[in-house]
């Protein structure tokens, strides 16, 4: 695995100005306009989200925001002093006195070439600045964008860190679902690959019929069916049951993927690391019951058992998929990752649901990695 650098930037009378600038750098920027420091709204939260992947639109929510708009529209963004990141990375420099934290910094594909990011890039650190920062933190650089940011910005090294290093040891996970396990699938075959560094430790079900056992069978995992018999069980002993089968697995991280039971308090508060799937993108804040999405518009959270149902019901014309952490209050935990998906106007459920796999594949192993970096 490549390496990734910590880079510090001197905040000297340089960017005193910086952080004040808001005419256009350029003729052919004319049209766009910049604003140096701002909270990020949900548009441009969820177009971060959109464009660049799924997990920078938590630090720009923590942060403040240069913003480039053409239009109504963000085309590009950088997130400055960001709050209460744990970062395997934040914990050397990032912690010494007079020291800011700078990044993520993206700029839309069609948009790059034309200065855009070198701008935010200069508005950013100035806005570091404007705080009483003496030196910027350019936070878990590649070893392609290192002279990027030295020819930009003046920055040097500061810290090098080995990427399987920071992601080791490899946790033990286990897996819960309920139906056809695509997305176990998926972690399966990440872990297989080597871009997942985990030792999966078992699956459990919670109907003997899922396809996903199979999955498991077939991978040569421990695989478990804790079916609740409602008949002849109370819920109490059932939770008892699952918990206890999860428990004797020694999972450092768990993840519900497809399962479609609610879990007891004592479950939820036996595992720190229970991270769930969610097909509908979730609001920052777990508080709100309603979300922006990158065109503008609002939709309906859509939590619980239904989310694509319900959305297509609704007439909305985005659904979506969060990787989130579990809490007692269903699909209300912190967002991990999330990305929308714009849907056509003449899908049905099958067609969206398709479409939306591959994409929940993805955050599913990205979840996992970003909690990997975050372990302290």
């Amino acid at each position: 695995m490549r390496a990734l650098y910590n880079l510090v930037v001197d905040l000297d009378e340089r960017f005193a100005a910086c952080a004040r600038e808001t005419g256009p750098p350029a003729a052919s920027l004319a049209d766009v306009e910049f604003c140096a420091s701002t909270d990020a709204d949900e548009t441009v939260l969820a177009w971060i989200d959109d464009e660049f992947g799924g997990s920078w639109s938590s630090q720009a929510y923590v942060g403040r925001n240069a913003l480039a708009r053409r239009g109504t529209l963000p085309v590009g963004f950088a997130t400055y002093d960001p709050q209460n990141l744990r970062f395997r990375w934040l914990r050397g420099v990032a912690r010494e006195r007079g020291v800011g934290v700078f990044g993520p910094l993206g700029v839309a594909e069609s948009e790059r070439g034309k200065g855009i990011g070198r701008r935010l890039l200069r508005a950013a650190l100035g806005g570091l600045h404007e705080r009483g920062y003496s030196r910027a933190l350019i936070a878990a650089v590649g070893e392609e964008r290192v002279p990027y940011y030295v020819e930009a910005a003046g920055a040097r090294i500061a810290e090098c860190f080995d990427r399987a290093a920071l992601l080791a040891p490899a946790p033990r996970v286990v897996v819960m679902a309920s139906g056809n396990g695509s997305n176990l699938q998926a972690v399966l075959d990440a872990a297989r690959a080597g871009v997942l560094p985990i030792e999966i430790a078992g699956v459990v079900v919670n109907d003997s019929r899922a396809y996903a056992i199979e999955r498991a069978r077939a991978a040569r995992l421990t695989a478990a069916s804790v079916v609740w018999s409602r008949k002849e069980e109370t819920r109490a002993a059932y939770d008892a049951r699952l918990l206890a089968a999860v428990t004797a697995l020694q999972p450092d991280i768990v993840m519900l993927l497809g399962w479609m039971h609610l879990l007891a308090e004592p479950f939820v508060a036996a595992f720190p690391e229970l991270l769930n799937l969610h097909p509908a993108f979730l609001p920052l804040d777990p508080l709100q019951n309603d979300v922006g999405m990158p065109d503008g518009t609002r939709i309906p959270a859509f939590r619980g058992a239904f989310a694509i149902r319900d959305a297509l019901a609704a007439g909305t014309r985005w659904v979506g998929a969060s990787v989130h952490a579990v809490t007692p209050d269903a699909d209300r935990g912190a967002v991990v990752v999330r990305k929308p998906l714009r849907v056509g106007s003449a899908e049905g459920e099958a067609e969206v649901m398709a479409r939306l796999h591959p994409l929940e594949h993805r955050l599913v192993v990205a979840a996992v990695i970003q909690r990997l970096y975050e372990r302290t």
